[in-house]
């Protein structure tokens, strides 16, 4: 089967050339590497006297402006950009662990009517306790299988799927009618929810490993968050039978168990403080069509996707589900 690898990528910087290196390495070989750069003039300094592409004839370079990325659109435009029976959606932060990441996710992926799998993320070095603690509890040890029978055990994490690094079935993918063409944020779970309510699954594949942590501060994960919530109300469709607060309140009561089992405990308020910035933003996000435009503004991560023509949905009140499923061409 041709496998390809899309990344978008914006402001890149040395470890980039490693992640190309590791790719390359990988036991499955991987046909093109299709990059969607966000402003060309980051990516040419980084190989300014260089002859990267030269010397990487796989990869193709596709440049986009600030003002054009979308989460759900961007990707949408790598994949029409590859005929792949199989492409794997990636990070640029996202280091595969070992030369079995493309090969782990490929046998994952024959299992029966899964339509996309994910791989787990491991934290880097330089990870705090609690974001070290979070990708444990996040991505396990062992792989599974989720359907929507899983739904009244796991709630929202039925639907949960990272394009951080994940292998999806081309045919699949476009039967099912591709990612979200308007997508603040969460364009893999809102993904993965319209796959596990057509009757397929997606799978964790735990063997396939990517480093990958972010020690984000509370400014941070509030703007991150703000735009999560922002992704749910715009897909009631899917989000609102399997609200994600109890399954916040569970991770936080964890993390803090945890903190306390390796007698940490001075750090139990900043998880607590964290964890109210996280949930602020959520909140303001599920309730942005009420928000001033500028407050939006304010709150985002992503200032470019409200004020690109034809995003201003706090203004216009335009749905965001509006091009789900429709073409680029249909979508602009």
């Amino acid at each position: 089967m041709k496998v390809d690898v899309i990344i978008p990528v914006y402001k890149p910087d040395r470890r980039f050339f490693q992640l190309i290196e590791r790719l390359e390495a990988q036991t499955v070989t991987i046909r093109h590497i299709i990059i969607m750069n966000t402003e060309e003039k980051y990516f040419e300094q980084l190989i300014y006297g260089t002859r990267f592409l030269e010397q990487h004839q796989q990869i193709t370079v596709h440049h986009l402006s600030k003002k054009e990325f979308d989460h759900g659109r961007t990707r949408a435009r790598g994949v029409m950009k590859s005929d792949a029976d199989v492409f794997v959606m990636m990070t640029q932060d996202a280091m595969p662990a070992d030369d079995k990441l493309i090969e782990a996710l490929m046998t994952a992926l024959e299992q029966e009517h899964v339509a996309a799998a994910y791989a787990r993320q491991l934290p880097a070095e330089d990870a705090d306790p609690v974001e070290a603690y979070m990708r444990s509890y996040n991505y396990p040890e062992t792989s599974y299988v989720k359907s929507a029978e899983d739904l009244p055990r796991l709630g929202i994490k039925t639907y949960f799927c990272s394009n951080v690094c994940c292998a999806y079935r081309r045919e699949l993918y476009e039967e099912l009618g591709g990612f979200s063409c308007h997508a603040i944020f969460n364009e893999d779970m809102i993904y993965a929810a319209g796959a596990i309510k057509a009757g397929y699954r997606i799978a964790y594949a735990a063997d396939a490993r990517v480093i990958h942590s972010h020690n984000y501060t509370c400014r941070q994960q509030f703007h991150r968050n703000f735009d999560l919530g922002v992704s749910q109300a715009d897909h009631p469709e899917i989000f609102a039978g399997v609200p994600s607060e109890g399954e916040g309140i569970r991770s936080v009561k964890a993390a803090a168990a945890y903190l306390r089992r390796q007698k940490q405990r001075r750090k139990i308020p900043g998880l607590f403080l964290q964890s109210g910035c996280k949930y602020a933003g959520y909140w303001l996000g599920k309730h942005y069509r009420k928000l001033p435009h500028r407050l939006v503004l304010r709150c985002t991560m992503n200032r470019e996707y409200w004020v690109q023509e034809g995003r201003r949905r706090a203004v216009a009140g335009i749905d965001a589900a509006r091009g789900y499923g429709k073409s680029e061409e249909e979508t602009r």
